[in-house]
């Protein structure tokens, strides 16, 4: 086998990176007028996910078939195409690797993307333990329990992991265009999240207000610290462990993209 064609991407690798690039860019691109929107529905769906974990838990009281449940706030993401803060990781990153666009549109994306999917969480969080206040002690018990975690290395990993499955996420995702396949690691991923109880800025922050909501003494500063904790982490799993590994792989692929831009 010649160095050529040691060097040279599969086919399947070379169809998924255009398509995370096509998609990256348009992202990074996207006007305001839009952004804005898409994340806080992103964050309505997530809430719509922790609704349905609080009715199996309390209905229930068994915590991985809650998890399950949960998957349905992902799903929602998936098919009304609304973002999660750490689905913005492998996407417009494998964009910015590329040279289609900036750093700064990259952090834009993020930035505006974080607000706005808590803005959307915390209503939608607010509705729920206001028009269900039999699942207030739930919510109270769940948020607390992401408010207590110590800034420690047990809970940076916790959010790095988070960080890896979600990306992990949006790479399968990517492998493919069909929906059917793509509900599948939406379902096994937002249950794993859930389950193992990993530590996740948007979902996490969500949980920790319905904890307010519903009457607890979370501060401010707990939870600001809790989310930004938590994000620090997100990012070093999912562009460390996931994101950067990936464009390794498709690294002819990519200086092939920055050449032709």
């Amino acid at each position: 086998m010649t160095a050529e064609a040691q060097q040279r991407p599969e086919p399947e690798i070379d169809e998924a990176f255009d398509r995370l690039v096509d998609e990256g860019q348009e992202r990074l691109e996207r006007p305001m007028r839009s952004l804005i929107p898409t994340g806080v529905l992103g964050g309505i769906d997530v809430g719509v996910g922790v609704l349905a974990y609080f009715v199996v838990l309390h209905e229930t009281d068994n915590k991985l078939l809650a998890s399950l449940a949960f998957s349905i706030g992902l799903v929602a993401l998936l098919l009304a195409r609304s973002e999660l803060f750490t689905e913005n990781f492998l996407v417009p990153v494998t964009a910015v690797a590329a040279q289609r666009d900036s750093w700064w549109q990259l952090i834009r994306l993020w930035v505006v993307t974080l607000v706005t999917n808590l803005a959307g969480g915390a209503l939608i969080i607010w509705i729920i333990v206001t028009a269900r206040p039999d699942l207030k002690p739930i919510a109270r018990e769940t948020g607390e329990h992401y408010a207590q975690l110590s800034i420690s290395l047990r809970t940076f990993l916790l959010a790095v992991l988070a960080g890896v499955v979600i990306t992990l996420m949006t790479r399968m995702q990517h492998a493919t265009e069909s929906v059917g396949v793509q509900l599948v690691p939406a379902i096994l991923f937002g249950a794993l999240l859930v389950g193992a109880q990993l530590f996740h800025c948007v979902l996490d922050g969500i949980l920790m207000l319905g904890a307010v909501f519903s009457g607890s003494d979370i501060s401010p500063g707990q939870w600001g610290g809790a989310v930004a904790w938590a994000a620090l982490g997100n990012l070093v799993g999912g562009i460390g462990l996931v994101t950067a590994l990936r464009l390794v792989r498709a690294a002819p692929r990519v200086e092939q993209e920055r050449s032709e831009n």
